[in-house]
């Protein structure tokens, strides 16, 4: 029998998105209002709040090829979706028009705390 541990039962925390697209016919660049629409239909599972104004993007960097890298984070290091959300904001981007790659990465620092979400959030969740 094979002893369990503790890392066993916590959800993956080095997660991360990755696609590539090779789109080498990019005739507009991608912009980060787009992004951020996308990112807004992302809702958190638990909270019923979209992931930007949750506060738990952290970085868009989008290059003059349309490779969109993104860092975010989690309200709870031990979510129990941990795995599935920086998927679930790459796959929010994939209908993008000119997109050449997707990566979204999984941080935990800084940490996060309620002071990065949005008003309409706090409101959305009487939160003051």
């Amino acid at each position: 029998m094979v002893e369990k541990q503790l890392e066993d039962f916590l959800p993956n925390k080095n997660s991360s998105y990755k696609k590539k697209f090779n789109n080498s016919n990019i005739t507009t660049k991608i912009n980060e209002e787009q992004v951020i629409e996308r990112i807004k239909t992302v809702v958190d599972p638990e909270i019923p709040v979209n992931l930007y104004d949750l506060g738990l993007i952290y970085e868009i960097k989008i290059n003059n090829n349309n490779d969109i890298k993104i860092k975010m984070t989690l309200t709870n290091p031990n979510c129990p979706v941990a795995g599935s959300m920086p998927e679930s904001v790459g796959k929010s981007l994939e209908n993008l028009s000119n997109l050449n790659s997707i990566e979204v990465f999984l941080v935990w620092e800084p940490k996060w705390h309620k002071d990065l979400m949005s008003e309409e959030a706090k409101l959305a969740l009487d939160i003051f």
